[in-house]
C-alpha cells in the first residue's frame, strides 16, 4: 500500500502544473532567463497538505487553532521543543498550505523508513513545482510543537534545497547542452557561411572566368577582324601600288614618247630650217650676179621663176611650224623633194652658164691677163707690208701657232672621215622607207639615248645596269626600252646606228647636262670611258661628235676659207645660229665648258668593274698633250681663259698625281708667260674668265697642291 500511495504522489507531481517543465531553444535569443523559475522562493501546493496525510494514516497532530500550541502526547520526549506562536518561521521553514483541522503529521518510524520518506520527499520534490503561488493573502502559519514535524520540516528544507542544487546542475548542465549545441549550430552555421561564401567565391570566379573567356574570345575574333583587315589592306595597297607603278611607268612611257617625239620634232625643225636656208642660198644662186652676167645674154628667168616656187612650197611648210607645231614627216618630204629640185635646178643653170661662159673663155683671157699683172704688183706690195708686219709680230709672240700641229689636224681629220662612213652605213635607216624600218629607228634610237639620258650620281648600282644595259645592246644581244625587246641585229647596219647616235648623245649630255650642273660630269664620264674601252668604235665616234661641235678639245682654230659666209665659219668655230642668229657669246661659252668638263672627266676616269690589265684607251697622255698643245698656240679672247680654268679645276688633281714635278713647271710657264697673252688679247668686259683663272693658279701655287673636283665619284659611291 505504501509503495502504491507512492507511485500515486509521484503521478499527482507528475501531473501538477510544476512537474511539467518546458524547454524552449528561443530562450537565448528572446533575452529570457532559463532559471527565473527556480530563483522564486520555494513554497508548497496547496494540496502539500493532502498529500502529506495520505503518507500516513496517523495525524501527528490534532486539531488546533493557528494561535494554540501543539503537542503530541503519545510522541512526547525530552527532545519536545515549544513552539510558540509568536516566534517568526523563515520562509524556507514553512510549509504554506492550506491545511484543515484534520491534518496531521505522520507517526515516527524508524531510521529505514526515514531514508525511504527522504528518498520520496526528494523525489516528491523533484516533481513539485517550487515556484512561488501567486495569492492575495498570505498562507496561513503553521505552529509545529513536535520534533518530528520539525525534523520533517528541516527534511524538506533539506530536500527543496537538494532539489535545487540537482535543479541548478540540471540547469547548467541543461546549459552547456544548450551551449554546446548553440556553439554547435554556430559552428554548423559558420562553416555553411563559409560554404557559401566559397560557393559564392566560386561562382563569382566561374562567372569571371565565362566573362574573361568571352572576353578573350571576343577578343581573339576582333584580332581575328582586324588581321583579316589588315591583310585584305595590305592586298588592296599592293594592288593600288602596282596600279600606281602602272600608270607611273605608263606615263614615264608617255612621256619618254613625249620628249622623244619633241626630239624629233626638233630634229626635224633643225632639218626643215637646214632646208629652207639652203634653199634660200641655192635660189640666191640662181640670180646671176652684175658681174657673170657681163658679156653674156643668157635668160634665166624660168629657173628663177621655178626656183621661187619652190621656196615659196618650202616656206609655206615653215610658216606651219611656226604656230608651235612640228613639221611632220610628209612636210619634211616635201621640204626635201623641193631642195632636190633646187639643186637640179642650180645644177642645171650652172652647166648652161658654164657652156657660156666657156664661149666667152677667150675673150676674157687676154682681160684676166691684164688684170693677173695689175694683181701681182698689188700682192707684191702687199707682202712687203705683210712681211714687215709679221716679223714684228713673230718678234711679239716668240713662235707661238696659230694653227694645230700636223699630226693632230690629221688625226682630227681621220675621225670626221670615222663618223661620215658611219653616218653613211646607215644612211637607209636614217632615212626609211616603210614604216616598220621607221618603227625600228624610233626603238634603236631611243634604246641607245635614254639610258644615257638616265645617267646619274644617285647610286652605283644604277650606273651599273645603265652601262650594263647599253653594252648589251652594243654586243647585238636583246634588251627591254619602253617596254618592247629591240636589237641591233635588227638591222644590217643596226650597230653603227646606236653606236652613232650613243656617241652623239653622250656629247649632248656634255653640251647640256655638264654645262648646268658641273657635277654631272663624272657618273656620265665613267659610263663612257666604261663604253669606249669594251667597243673602241663608240670612243672615236665621241671624239668625232666632240671635235665637231667643240673644236677646242683638238684643239684646232679653224681658219676662214674663201667663199666662207659669217654664219657658216661661226658654225665651224660651234657657235649655234638659226632663225634668230646667232647665239650669245655667254651661252657659247658655257657649252664648251661643259663639254671640255667633260673630256676632263673622261680622261682621267676608268670603268671600275673593268679589267685594269688592258690599257686606258684615252688616259691622262692626251689630257697633257691636248694642254701643252693648247699653250703652244695663240690664245683666243674669252675662250682660252674659260678652257684651261675648267680643265685644270676638273683634270688638274689628276695631272698632279702622274706628273708631279713637270706638272708645276707647266702651272708655272702658264702663270708667268702664258696668261700675260691672255690678259694682252682680252677686252675689259672679257675678263670674268681670266680672274678665275688667276685666281685658281696663284691658290694652287701658294697652297702647293689642287683640291679634288667637285662630284667625283668616290669608293663608297660604287657599294650603294
Amino acid at each position: 500500500k505504501p509503495v502504491r500511495l507512492r507511485w500515486e504522489t509521484l503521478e499527482a507531481l507528475k501531473n501538477s502544473p510544476k512537474g511539467k517543465l518546458k524547454y524552449s531553444p528561443d530562450w537565448i535569443e528572446k533575452g529570457e532567463d532559463i532559471l527565473a523559475g527556480c530563483k522564486e522562493v520555494t513554497s508548497l501546493s496547496p494540496i502539500s497538505g493532502a498529500i502529506l496525510k495520505r503518507l500516513s494514516p496517523r495525524h501527528l497532530l490534532k486539531n488546533c487553532s493557528l494561535g494554540s500550541p501543539i503537542r503530541d502526547t503519545s510522541l512526547a520526549t525530552s527532545e519536545d521543543v515549544p513552539v510558540s506562536s509568536s516566534v517568526p518561521i523563515s520562509p524556507h521553514h514553512i510549509l504554506t498550505s492550506p491545511i484543515s483541522q484534520s491534518t496531521s503529521l505522520p507517526p515516527a518510524t524508524t531510521d529505514n523508513d526515514d531514508m525511504v520518506n527522504e528518498d520520496k520527499l526528494e523525489n516528491l520534490h523533484s516533481m513539485v513545482d517550487l515556484s512561488p503561488v501567486p495569492s492575495s493573502t498570505p498562507p496561513p502559519t503553521i505552529s509545529l510543537h513536535s520534533p518530528r514535524a520539525t525534523r520533517m520540516a528541516g527534511c524538506i528544507c533539506i530536500c527543496e534545497e537538494t532539489h535545487r542544487a540537482k535543479a541548478k546542475a540540471e540547469l547548467s548542465l541543461r546549459q552547456e547542452l544548450q551551449d554546446r549545441l548553440v556553439a554547435t549550430v554556430a559552428s554548423r552555421e559558420l562553416e555553411q557561411l563559409k560554404r557559401f561564401e566559397e560557393f559564392m567565391e566560386l561562382k563569382q570566379r566561374q562567372e569571371y572566368q565565362t566573362m574573361r573567356d568571352m572576353m578573350e574570345k571576343e577578343t581573339q575574333e576582333s584580332l581575328g577582324r582586324q588581321e583579316k583587315l589588315k591583310e585584305e589592306h595590305r592586298h588592296r595597297m599592293k594592288i593600288l601600288n602596282l596600279r600606281l607603278r602602272e600608270a607611273e611607268q605608263q606615263r614615264l612611257r608617255e612621256a619618254e614618247l613625249e620628249k622623244q617625239r619633241l626630239v624629233e620634232g626638233r630634229e626635224r625643225l633643225r632639218a626643215l630650217n637646214a632646208i629652207q636656208e639652203e634653199v634660200l642660198q641655192l635660189n640666191q644662186l640662181l640670180e646671176p650676179s652684175s658681174a657673170t652676167q657681163t658679156g653674156l645674154t643668157l635668160d634665166h628667168t624660168s629657173y628663177i621663176t621655178r626656183g621661187n616656187q619652190l621656196c615659196s612650197q618650202v616656206s609655206e611648210v615653215v610658216r606651219t611650224t611656226a604656230e608651235g607645231q612640228f613639221p611632220s614627216v610628209e612636210d619634211m618630204t616635201v621640204a626635201e623633194r623641193a631642195l632636190q629640185e633646187m639643186r637640179s635646178l642650180l645644177r642645171a643653170m650652172q652647166e648652161e652658164m658654164a657652156q657660156a661662159q666657156e664661149r666667152k673663155k677667150k675673150e676674157q683671157e687676154e682681160e684676166e691677163e691684164r688684170k693677173k699683172q695689175a694683181d701681182l704688183k698689188a700682192l707684191q706690195e702687199e707682202q712687203k707690208k705683210n712681211a714687215a708686219l709679221s716679223a714684228k709680230e713673230k718678234a711679239r709672240k716668240q713662235g707661238l701657232q696659230t694653227r694645230a700641229e700636223d699630226s693632230t689636224l690629221k688625226w682630227y681629220k681621220e675621225l670626221q672621215d670615222v663618223a661620215s662612213q658611219c653616218a653613211q652605213a646607215f644612211e637607209d635607216l636614217n632615212n626609211p622607207k616603210d614604216m616598220q624600218t621607221k618603227k625600228l629607228k624610233m626603238e634603236l634610237q631611243k634604246a641607245a639615248t635614254i639610258p644615257v639620258s638616265q645617267i646619274s650620281s644617285i647610286s652605283g648600282s644604277q650606273l651599273k645596269e645603265i652601262f650594263d644595259k647599253i653594252d648589251k645592246l652594243l654586243s647585238g644581244r636583246q634588251i627591254v626600252s619602253g617596254g618592247k625587246s629591240v636589237s641591233t641585229s635588227q638591222h644590217p647596219h643596226g650597230l653603227e646606228f646606236v653606236s652613232y647616235k650613243l656617241a652623239e648623245k653622250f656629247v649632248k649630255q656634255g653640251e647640256e647636262e655638264v654645262a648646268s650642273h658641273h657635277e654631272a660630269a663624272f657618273p656620265i664620264a665613267v659610263v663612257a670611258s666604261g663604253v669606249w674601252e669594251l667597243h673602241p668604235k663608240v670612243g672615236d665616234l665621241i671624239l668625232a661628235h666632240l671635235h665637231k661641235k667643240c673644236p677646242y678639245a683638238v684643239p684646232h682654230y679653224p681658219p676662214m676659207k674663201d667663199g666662207t659666209t659669217m654664219e657658216e665659219y661661226q658654225k665651224i668655230l660651234g657657235y649655234r645660229v638659226d632663225d634668230s642668229g646667232v647665239e650669245g657669246q655667254d651661252s657659247f661659252l658655257k657649252r664648251m665648258s661643259g663639254m671640255i668638263r667633260l673630256y676632263a672627266a673622261i680622261i682621267q676616269l676608268r670603268w671600275p668593274h673593268s679589267n685594269k690589265q688592258v690599257p686606258d684607251p684615252h688616259g691622262l697622255n692626251h689630257g697633257w698633250r691636248w694642254l701643252a698643245q693648247m699653250l703652244n698656240m695663240e690664245p683666243l679672247a674669252d675662250v682660252t681663259a674659260t678652257l684651261l680654268f675648267d680643265f685644270l679645276e676638273v683634270c688638274g688633281n689628276a695631272l698632279l698625281k702622274q706628273y708631279q714635278a713637270q706638272f708645276w713647271k707647266l702651272m708655272l710657264l702658264i702663270r708667268d708667260e702664258y696668261f700675260p697673252r691672255i690678259e694682252a688679247v682680252t677686252s675689259t668686259g672679257q675678263m670674268g674668265s681670266v680672274t678665275r683663272l688667276k685666281q685658281f693658279l696663284e691658290n694652287a701655287l701658294r697652297n702647293k697642291q689642287i683640291d679634288p673636283p667637285k662630284g667625283q665619284l668616290m669608293s663608297a659611291f660604287w657599294r650603294s
